[in-house]
């Protein structure tokens, strides 16, 4: 199991740890979302995880605003917990406690300013796997515009979170094609989704995110019912799902 160390502040802990097409089964990852609100412990947990290099504060910035929507749209469900985990600088990573209430995470969030430096998701997996060794996980989001890493080192942890059944939505702004390639496999080996998103789109993202914060609460069962209520971001995650056969 991971282990952190370093000082707690706002609910963050320091993560220290070193280590060394979308869904390809469908229908199986659609079993697991309907069985998801009736799994004893999941509580509708949610990690969200951001990369918080110099090019993401536009992002990070919009981020800050769109978590409360999803604590928003995931309470008319049944509640939401979310995690936060984000890398930034030369070689830090974050985690925070479980939130559950918007106005605690977006004042995390607000005292964190973006810093420069290369990208550390592999920092991000090794959190979620302690995390998920601990306590049911519905799923783990990634918003991010770049890999600069070993992407099988990647999807090994990837497929680790796939055998605890923790579905991962990664969504890229950009159309960098390295980050494409390993985001599309992550969610390949997590049975979970990929879909890109236009830079400065924030109303795209907002929805997309809401519609997650909607699975993670009440599973597929649930994103059907906000997607025949006119959600965008539940349709467009429906799509994606589909598209994956």
């Amino acid at each position: 199991m991971a282990k952190t160390s370093g000082t707690k502040k706002d609910g963050l802990v320091h993560q220290t740890t070193k280590v060394p097409s979308a869904a390809s089964d469908i229908s199986a990852f659609l079993e697991k979302a309907k069985e998801l609100k009736a799994q004893p412990g999941s509580g509708g947990r949610l990690i969200f995880a951001l990369d918080a290099t110099m090019s993401r504060q536009p992002t990070w910035d919009q981020a800050c605003h769109i978590q409360a929507e999803m604590f928003q749209e995931a309470g008319k469900i049944g509640g939401l917990k979310i995690k936060l985990v984000y890398f930034r600088g030369f070689g830090e990573c974050k985690s925070s406690r479980w939130f559950e209430h918007g106005e605690e995470l977006a004042n995390a969030m607000g005292r964190i300013a973006c810093q420069g430096g290369r990208t550390q998701i592999r920092k991000v997996l090794t959190a979620a796997l302690a995390t998920a060794d601990k306590e049911k996980i519905a799923a783990l989001v990634y918003v991010g515009d770049c890999m600069e890493e070993d992407v099988d080192i990647l999807c090994d942890k990837a497929g680790e979170l796939g055998l605890r059944g923790v579905p991962m939505f990664l969504f890229q702004e950009g159309r960098d094609t390295v980050a494409e390639q390993a985001f599309r496999e992550m969610a390949r080996l997590t049975n979970g989704v990929y879909c890109p998103f236009d830079a400065g789109s924030a109303q795209q993202l907002a929805e997309l995110l809401k519609a997650v914060a909607v699975f993670a609460s009440g599973g597929h069962t649930a994103l059907q019912a906000l997607e025949k209520k006119g959600g965008r971001g539940a349709r467009l995650l429906l799509e994606q799902l589909k598209s994956a056969k």
